[in-house]
């Protein structure tokens, strides 16, 4: 057994009390060994003065579009899309896509995330980006099927579940995949339900945009006369295992049947206001018995991957959602962004005990933001940035010691990207 021991700091437990304990994992099965007083480890991170927390989870994200970081800003979605976002991304090519996610994932690895669940084109890539810098990663194509004919509409589908089967498994088993149909008004109903009993005859997951803005949902209501995430379900598309984004426009039976159905919702605050898409009803969601997992979206509708922001959104923006200062408290935020991400994206992660994946971050709590230490939860939800993190372990392997990425050179990625990101965009604007 090859062990690492995290020492001289205090854990934030499963039931989200905090004690001062050092925890051992083995980095032969990456997970933990045990929390408390621990043998020594054959390599040693110092945590002195440090909380060591479950590594945060972006439960929702397009990581390479990291390369349209401030390229569309202060539009609605649709016109966001149709006149910046999709004439650029016509542009990329593989080589892009692998700049944007290797720039992505340092970026989320330096904040302490540990797992990511990502949906672009090019997986093949970011799933190469993934391996190489060791985090976890629930990926998918995104299939879009509008203004396509029926061949290729098919194909995209058709690339989607080949990506699916193939890639799973990827990286030592920490890639994982999902169908991943953009969202409900951008597929076809007929391939949808097509495709996703494919996926399901495979056991693959399905993972989509849903009840993003009320011009996705109005016509789902009007042409069909349903509710949204009542057409997914009848198309099978709520089965446990499967997580959605955004659902900002959910009424009182779509919250049910995500309760029901045991369906993930990966809640992206930042991008949701950015683009004036709304405020979903998480204390309702929660109050439901649903899971409710973080994420931040794109950093074109973001602008950042800082899940510690947006784990600090979660909380404020659920808060005026219900008109309520106790909604969504900041255990519930904490946890949404550490368990209820592991949840959703199906990793056995999220808390730290014996048996559980060796995921963690260690926060630096020597910062006059994080003084007076009254209520360390708090100071999660609340205080705490992701520049705050001193080192990120996944598995037992530690991918950033003292804020210093390890397995790649940060300098030379962020050269990369902003060499592809300005090719890309010269491409499409001429």
């Amino acid at each position: 057994m090859s062990t690492v021991q995290i020492t001289g700091g205090r854990v934030l437990t499963p039931d989200l009390a905090v004690r001062e304990a050092d925890v051992l994992a083995d980095r032969e099965t990456g997970r933990i060994v045990e929390v408390g007083e621990t043998a020594a480890g054959d390599e040693t991170l110092d945590a002195e003065g440090c909380l060591v927390v479950p590594g945060l989870v972006n439960a929702h994200c397009h990581v390479a579009m990291t390369l349209l970081r401030g390229y569309a800003d202060d539009k609605p979605l649709d016109a966001w899309l149709q006149e910046d976002i999709w004439p650029v991304e016509g542009e990329l090519d593989p080589e892009d896509v692998r700049a944007g996610a290797r720039l992505g994932l340092v970026e989320m690895l330096k904040n302490g995330v540990t797992a990511v669940g990502d949906m672009y084109f090019h997986v093949p890539e970011v799933a190469a980006a993934v391996e190489e810098a060791g985090l976890r990663a629930r990926l998918g194509h995104g299939v879009v099927t509008v203004g396509k004919d029926d061949a290729a509409a098919r194909a995209d589908f058709e690339e989607g579940l080949a990506v699916a089967r193939e890639l799973d498994g990827a990286a030592d088993g920490r890639v994982r995949t999902a169908m991943m149909p953009h969202s409900l008004t951008t597929v076809d109903a007929d391939l949808l339900e097509e495709f996703v009993t494919r996926a399901r005859d495979a056991g693959v997951p399905v993972h989509y945009h849903a009840n993003e803005t009320t011009e996705e949902v109005d016509p789902i209501v009007e042409e069909r006369g349903v509710r949204p995430l009542e057409f997914a379900d009848d198309l099978g598309l709520l089965e446990s295992g499967d997580f959605i984004a955004h659902g900002v426009h959910v009424d009182e039976t779509e919250i049910e049947l995500l309760a029901d159905r045991d369906v993930a919702v990966a809640h992206c605050p930042a991008s949701n206001m950015k683009l004036a898409s709304g405020i979903a009803p998480v204390q309702a969601m929660l109050d439901a018995g649903a899971t409710v997992a973080v994420g931040t979206d794109g950093a074109a509708s973001n602008n950042d991957l800082d899940v510690f922001d947006e784990l600090r959104d979660a909380a404020m923006v659920g808060k005026l959602a219900a008109e309520d200062a106790s909604a969504v408290a900041a255990e519930d935020a904490v946890r949404a962004a550490t368990r209820g991400g592991a949840e959703a994206l199906g990793f056995d992660a999220g808390r730290i005990e014996a048996g559980a994946l060796a995921d963690l971050a260690v926060v630096d709590l020597e910062a006059p933001h994080l003084t007076p230490q009254t209520d360390l939860v708090s100071h999660l939800a609340y205080a705490v940035r992701g520049s705050d993190v001193r080192h990120t372990v996944v598995g037992g392997e530690v991918l950033v010691r003292d804020r210093e990425v390890l397995a790649m050179d940060e300098g030379a990625v962020r050269r990369e990207a902003q060499r592809h990101a300005e090719a890309a965009i010269n491409r499409a604007i001429k």
